[in-house]
């Protein structure tokens, strides 16, 4: 029997055959569980997760409150993202979801994770998927602070 072509998918829905299991930017609370069960293969013998979560001081302030707002493309440029980790680095699975809307100090922001054979490469996979995510995906952070003071990051 020939291999099977793959089946066409909507553009929002992950094909099963493809590495890249969750991807979300959404206003609900994020989950470790969730994300950590998408990478999940039975090939990978390493798993490295990465969880940013508000912190309550930035450049020496106290943060009182803390936005995240998305730019509508912003998860078809999380997908780039993922498209190219997943194909630089031997990835068996990858997720990655990002939080947006009022969040409080200690919330989850961002969760991302992958699988792959060995554990160098799941780090390194993991860290590029965090540093291209926060440098390449429109999502701005609104740092409102304890003094009255507020600024916008990454827009």
């Amino acid at each position: 029997m020939g291999a099977m072509a793959p089946t066409p998918h909507h553009p929002g829905e992950l094909a099963a055959d493809d590495p890249v299991r969750l991807l979300a930017v959404r206003e609900t609370p994020l989950s470790l569980d969730e994300v950590f069960a998408a990478v999940g293969d039975p090939a990978a013998g390493g798993t490295a997760l990465f969880v940013g979560t508000v912190r309550d001081h930035d450049g020496g302030a106290d943060v009182a409150a803390l936005g995240y707002s998305a730019h509508p493309t912003a998860e078809a440029e999380l997908r780039k993202v993922a498209e190219k980790v997943a194909g630089d680095f031997p990835v068996r699975a990858l997720a990655a979801v990002h939080r947006v809307g009022e969040l409080a100090v200690g919330d989850l922001a961002v969760v991302v994770a992958v699988s792959c054979a060995h554990r160098a490469e799941a780090f390194a996979a993991c860290r590029q998927l965090i540093d291209d995510l926060k440098a390449t995906v429109p999502i701005w952070k609104h740092q409102r602070f304890s003094d009255g003071t507020e600024e916008w990051v990454g827009a």
